[in-house]
């Protein structure tokens, strides 16, 4: 009651601190209504977008030639087959193993089995191929080519297995081919959604329990996070139906976590805003205004560098990473829309009585110089070239290790548990070590296919050769290496038919190829547009060139640092026998987006201190003290969402998920914590050149730690 006495006075709380007057009777007027009226708006939003997605699914693109390069020749291999007679033609191989040898009733149940597949499913070019049998007589091979006439895979090829799976003891059976991998990723990527769903709300709400440590307050910015997905999912949804934009599981799965992970920390640092300013103004909806005002600059910049930065991997010539870009991107913009509109009028109409048991009391100050980020502030102050030059020596050690990244991940190895596809295949390596399992497509003008046919039988590496199919000016030559697909023998056999006049080469394994050569494209047009991109933000909000410089250069050591310790880990601890192509450039640009916020939240308050005129040296630690606990917090979550990742079962994104947390957390509490705290006072006022605070004179500059002024009179960052 005395409390209550005391905010009604207007005066209570710690002697001295200024309370400010409740706003005029007409403001009040004006905005009782605000809050209602954007919860009503983003009811209306959540309603239709419900529609449409649920419809993201039925849009996404999965196909080999959704992942390839856009100009890249085995794409235009595919698109040229998808065109011939049978062009929606789907390739599988039903294999037949006995180890101890086949018998002939093994044989007559493998021609049943193949002759009921052949009867549901017509073949492109009419009969099956007769069997192949290994020389050890323990493996039949039959490398059927479906007419898939518009179904996907994933509904044939769990129908071809259901029919072979009746098979005598002993003799086991597998569907593989690239029919059965396409069917066996598409398996993977349907559950993807869901799983992601479910396992990001787990760990979010379980973060925010802790954060908050009360029974209510989780709830509120795990819901707005279930609205940013379901309004992002329709956006996008919405994008593909506009513009055609290549959406795969992979981007889906990345958009899930992405918003989930941005939209709790944005909540994070509104939230602790929030609580400071319910310290100064008795009404809600007015301390939701100053917090609102006081951090939207940096959350609004730190968005906009995500956004930027995801959108330069539309200059990407691999479909599905440029496909990633804006989707991330609106991934993004409705995460901050709705943490920064229905968040805040939820909390608004909820009242005080949110936060409890901690329930923070009007006029009451904060108590600061307590805490860990207390003593670490005063810490790295004290000596700050020496933790900067630890620092840096000890990212730099780690970037060290990126150049012994094991080699390219091959597409055999792309599951982390092997599914039928990948065992058939193994197995066909086994039996037929003399050839490829999977065909090299050929392609020739039909004038010019007898000569091409001939030159590539006789090169070097080639097994044999058959005509296929020939439509449209067309033909098409299947040529079966002599090494295993995907090894450095069958590259070098791809390499030289490649050299072959008039004729073009696509196929699995050209495929990888040609993804890999256009990933390392893509990182030397990339890297620099992402760069320069967010260093142009960093330079407008914080009007230096040193002090952005400083922050890229950061994220950029710890992007080296994070991969390099994600290969070692990878090769010697998930026994993985290699790195996804796209990892390099997607980490990335996810690392550098991402985990320069966190110093733009730093930065953005020193500045902000600085501008007051106090020193960098006073304000860098002071700023870390005020930022630490959110930002960690923030980091956290962020870092927790992504290594969802690994729950999935494919390496590409184990990978991406391990590399982006590990990032997240070095960027937390390394960087931003020492390193940008330390050369931030060690450089003063010149972290600001060449703006005008590294020319204006700065207070108390002896290294003393200046007194926080009432939390009334201060303008927060975060």
């Amino acid at each position: 009651m005395e409390i209550l006495a005391r905010e009604e006075s207007g005066s209570g709380g710690d002697p001295g601190v200024p309370v400010r007057s409740r706003p005029r009777p007409s403001r009040r007027g004006r905005l009782w209504g605000l809050p209602w009226v954007v919860v009503g708006g983003w009811v209306l939003v959540v309603l239709v977008a419900g529609m449409f997605a649920a419809k993201l699914g039925d849009v996404q693109r999965n196909e080999a030639v959704d992942y390839l390069p856009a100009n890249a020749e085995s794409t235009q291999v595919a698109r040229i087959q998808g065109g011939l007679p049978g062009g929606d033609a789907m390739d599988v191989q039903i294999v037949y193993r006995r180890d101890g040898g086949l018998t002939p009733a093994d044989r007559q149940t493998a021609a049943a089995g193949v002759a009921d597949v052949v009867a549901r499913h017509p073949l492109v070019g009419g009969a099956a191929p007769a069997a192949q049998e290994s020389v050890d007589h323990t493996t039949l091979r039959y490398a059927l080519s479906v007419d898939r006439r518009g179904a996907e895979p994933d509904d044939i090829v769990p129908d071809i297995r259901t029919l072979v799976e009746r098979h005598p003891d002993g003799l086991s059976v597998r569907v593989g081919g690239p029919g059965g991998i396409t069917a066996d990723m598409q398996e993977v990527f349907s559950s993807i959604d869901g799983t992601l769903m479910l396992a990001s709300v787990l760990v979010v709400a379980v973060l925010l329990m802790l954060t908050y440590r009360s029974p209510y307050l989780w709830i509120v910015p795990l819901v707005c996070a279930g609205v940013a997905v379901a309004v992002a999912t329709a956006t996008v949804y919405g994008l593909v139906r506009a513009f055609g934009i290549t959406v795969t599981g992979q981007s889906s799965g990345v958009l899930t976590v992405l918003v989930f992970g941005a939209g709790t920390d944005y909540a994070l640092l509104l939230v602790a805003r929030y609580r400071e300013e319910l310290r100064v103004h008795e009404r809600p909806l007015v301390a939701m205004l100053a917090a609102l005002r006081g951090c939207g600059p940096a959350v609004l910049a730190s968005s906009g560098t995500v956004v930027v930065g995801l959108l330069c991997l539309t200059a990407a010539d691999l479909n599905s990473s440029r496909g990633m870009g804006p989707v991330g991107a609106v991934g993004v913009v409705c995460a901050l829309a709705v943490m920064t509109t229905l968040l805040p009028a939820i909390l608004v109409l909820l009242g005080r009585r949110v936060f409890w048991p901690f329930v923070p009391v009007f006029g009451r100050a904060p108590k600061l110089g307590r805490g860990a980020y207390a003593r670490i502030g005063t810490a790295v102050s004290r000596r700050p070239i020496a933790v900067l030059v630890a620092g840096v020596v000890l990212l730099g050690a780690g970037a060290l290790t990126a150049f012994g990244l094991p080699g390219a991940l091959r597409q055999s190895d792309g599951f982390t548990k092997k599914p039928e596809s990948i065992v058939a295949q193994e197995t066909l390596s086994t039996a037929f070590p003399e050839q490829s399992g999977a065909p090299i497509a050929v392609l020739a003008r039909s004038e010019r296919a007898g000569d091409v046919l001939a030159a590539v039988g006789s090169t070097e590496g080639v097994e044999h050769v058959r005509q296929g199919r020939t439509a449209g000016g067309w033909t098409e030559i299947l040529a079966f290496a002599k090494d295993r697909p995907e090894s450095a023998g069958e590259h070098a056999t791809i390499e030289r038919l490649r050299a072959v006049p008039d004729a073009r080469v696509g196929g699995p394994t050209a495929q990888q190829m040609d993804t890999a050569h256009t990933t390392a494209r893509d990182r030397r047009v990339v890297v620099p547009l992402v760069l320069l991109a967010v260093l142009l933000v960093l330079i407008v909000l914080l009007r230096s060139l040193v002090a952005p410089l400083i922050l890229v250069a950061a994220v950029g050591l710890v992007w080296a640092a994070s991969l390099g310790l994600g290969g070692l880990v990878f090769e010697h601890g998930f026994g993985y026998a290699g790195v996804d192509a796209q990892t390099p450039l997607l980490t990335f640009v996810f690392l550098v987006a991402l985990g320069v916020d966190y110093g733009i939240f730093l930065m953005h308050r020193v500045r902000e201190m600085a501008l007051r005129g106090d020193s960098v040296r006073i304000a860098a630690p002071a700023a870390l003290e005020t930022t630490g606990g959110v930002i960690a917090s923030a980091g956290f979550v962020l870092a927790a969402t992504f290594s969802v990742l690994a729950l999935l079962p494919l390496v590409s994104l184990v990978e991406l998920g391990f590399v982006v947390a590990v990032g997240v957390l070095i960027d937390t509490f390394l960087v931003r914590t020492f390193l940008v705290t330390a050369a931030s006072v060690a450089l003063d006022r010149w972290i600001w050149w060449p703006g005008p605070l590294s020319r204006r004179p700065a207070r108390d500059t002896t290294g003393t730690r200046q007194a926080q002024p009432p939390v009334s009179t201060r303008k927060m960052a975060v």
